[in-house]
C-alpha cells in the first residue's frame, strides 16, 4: 500500500492510475462480500489472503518454498477453523505452523512471516465474529485503511515535497502522510451515522491512531523489502504488486483495532469497544 508515494521524475500515467483503481475495486468487492456474509465466507477470504501473505513474505525474504506452502496451508486452515467458532483448535494449528517455520529457518524470517500473516488473519476474523457490531467494526477498519491509502496517494502525488522517511521508503512524502490522516478523519465523521454508532471525539482519535498504524505497516513492509533488495512482494495485483503490498497497512490497522477493542471493552465485546465511546 502506498503512503504518499510520488516520484516527480517518473509520475504515474493515466493508464497506470486506471489500472490501480480497477485492481482496487476488484479486490474490494470480494473483501466487502466476505465481510457482509461473515462466518465461513469471511473466514475463507481472510484465510486465503493470509496464506498468500505467507508465500509472498517467503519470496521476499528468500525462504524455502516448500516450507512456505506448508505453513501457508496450515495457517489458512487455522483461520477457517477460527471462523467456525473453534479458537482453541485454531491456535494449536497456527502454533504448529509457527513452530515448523521456526525449525526450518534459523534466521527467524520464516516464523516472523507466519506470525505477521497470523496477526493479520486472526485480528480481522476476531473483529468480524465479535457480537453486535462485528460487521461494522471490520468495515470501519477497512474504510480507514482504504481512506488512508487513497488520501496519501493523491495528496502525495499532487503536493510532493519533503520525504517521510527516505532511508526506508524514498518515494513517500510527508504531505501524503498528512493526506492519509485527513482521509481517515473524514471516515470517522461519515461512518458513525451510517453504522448507527455515536459520533465522538474518542472515535476520531481511534481513526487517527489506526491511520498511523496503517502507515507504519506500509513503512515496515518497505523496510523488509529494502532489507532484501526486493521492489514488490509479488505480481498478483496489476498496479499494486503483490497482495502483501496491498494489505501491509491493513495488517497493522487490524491489530491496532483489536488492541483498542480489547483494552476498552474486553474480549467479549471487541466491536463495541472499538466503535462505541
Amino acid at each position: 500500500m502506498s503512503v504518499g508515494t510520488v516520484d516527480p521524475r517518473n509520475p504515474a500515467t493515466g493508464s497506470d492510475l486506471a489500472i490501480r483503481i480497477v485492481s482496487a475495486i476488484v479486490l474490494a468487492i470480494p473483501a466487502l462480500a466476505g465481510a457482509w456474509i461473515g462466518g465461513w465466507a469471511a473466514g475463507i477470504f481472510i484465510a486465503l489472503a493470509a496464506g498468500v501473505v505467507v508465500l509472498e513474505w517467503s519470496r521476499v525474504t528468500g525462504g524455502a518454498f516448500g516450507v512456505a506452502i506448508g505453513t501457508a496451508i496450515a495457517l489458512a486452515a487455522a483461520i477457517v477453523v477460527a471462523s467456525r467458532g473453534q479458537p482453541a483448535i485454531a491456535l494449536i494449528v497456527a502454533s504448529l505452523a509457527l513452530l515448523v517455520a521456526a525449525v526450518s529457518d534459523r534466521r527467524l524470517w520464516a516464523p516472523a512471516g507466519v506470525f505477521y500473516a497470523a496477526a493479520f488473519g486472526f485480528s480481522l476474523i476476531e473483529l468480524r465474529l465479535a457480537p453486535g457490531l462485528g460487521l461494522e467494526a471490520l468495515i470501519f477498519v477497512l474504510a480507514i485503511t482504504w481512506a488512508t491509502d487513497t488520501g496519501a496517494f493523491f495528496v502525495g502525488r499532487l503536493v510532493g515535497g519533503p520525504k517521510l522517511w527516505p532511508s526506508i521508503s524514498p518515494k513517500k512524502t510527508r504531505a501524503g502522510a498528512v493526506g492519509g490522516l485527513a482521509a481517515a478523519l473524514a471516515v470517522a465523521l461519515v461512518f458513525p451515522p451510517l453504522a448507527g454508532v455515536s459520533l465522538s471525539l474518542p472515535l476520531a482519535i481511534v481513526a487517527v491512531l489506526l491511520s498511523v498504524a496503517c502507515q507504519a505497516g506500509d513503512l515496515f513492509e518497505s523496510f523488509v523489502k529494502r532489507r532484501f533488495g526486493v521492489k514488490d512482494s509479488g505480481h498478483l495485483i496489476p498496479g499494486h504488486g503483490g497482495l502483501m503490498d496491498r494489505v501491509d497497512g491493513l495488517i497493522f490497522a487490524g491489530v491496532g483495532a483489536l488492541a483498542v477493542g480489547l483494552l476498552h471493552s474486553g474480549l467479549g465485546d471487541l466491536a463495541r469497544g472499538l466503535l462505541q465511546w
